[in-house]
């Protein structure tokens, strides 16, 4: 999808990558389970590193907290001081300082609010923490001018090499019966 690239989702942009997900399977109950699991396990490969962790990722992020931190710690710079209270205002603005950090720098979130955050909406959930693991982890991935989605694919490829039985040829089928996720959690 070529919004996918730029990462700067308008309404469309938005949908057109909803129906794509729906299309290859991404948003059944098992996939959905699965990116959970995933992707709580590179929230807390992050997190370790201040000590800290996340059990449930919608539970987990709600009061802004861990979400914070583990912004400062994937980007290495420190982000605004956040509210301590235990109000829903409280969690509203430290997702938001979370947010806007995402913001500045250059991603656009659509249809991912502060609510739907602290509410505990996994779906908008994982679709932030996707986000961010493109932001982060997978745009610095450059070969020969890939796309993020290629440079991702290639990367697995990269970490599951030595696996014998994990054999990565895309994001669907490849991943289906766990194991490239478990390879890809070992290394």
């Amino acid at each position: 999808m070529n919004g996918m690239n730029s990462m700067e989702y308008g309404a469309d942009g938005y949908m057109e990558q909803e129906e794509e997900w729906e299309r290859e399977g991404l948003l059944d109950p098992a996939w959905e389970k699965q990116q959970k699991k995933t992707f709580t396990a590179w929230c807390n490969s992050h997190l370790r590193k201040a000590g800290t962790g996340i059990d449930s990722i919608e539970e987990d992020f709600r009061n802004g907290l861990k979400l914070m931190l583990l912004l400062e710690v994937i980007s290495g710079e420190t982000l605004p001081k956040p509210d301590r209270g235990k109000m829903r205002f409280h969690k509203i603005a430290n997702v938001n300082k979370a947010l806007d950090f995402i913001a500045s720098k250059g991603v656009k979130l659509v249809s991912i609010g502060a609510e739907e955050i602290v509410d505990g909406n996994l779906k908008m959930t994982l679709g932030m923490i996707w986000t961010i693991i493109l932001r982060f982890a997978i745009q610095d991935i450059s070969v020969e001018e890939m796309t993020a989605k290629e440079g991702l694919l290639l990367w697995c490829q990269r970490k599951t090499a030595p696996y014998k039985n994990v054999n990565v040829q895309n994001f669907h089928l490849s991943f289906k019966d766990g194991l490239a996720f478990c390879a890809l959690i070992h290394r």
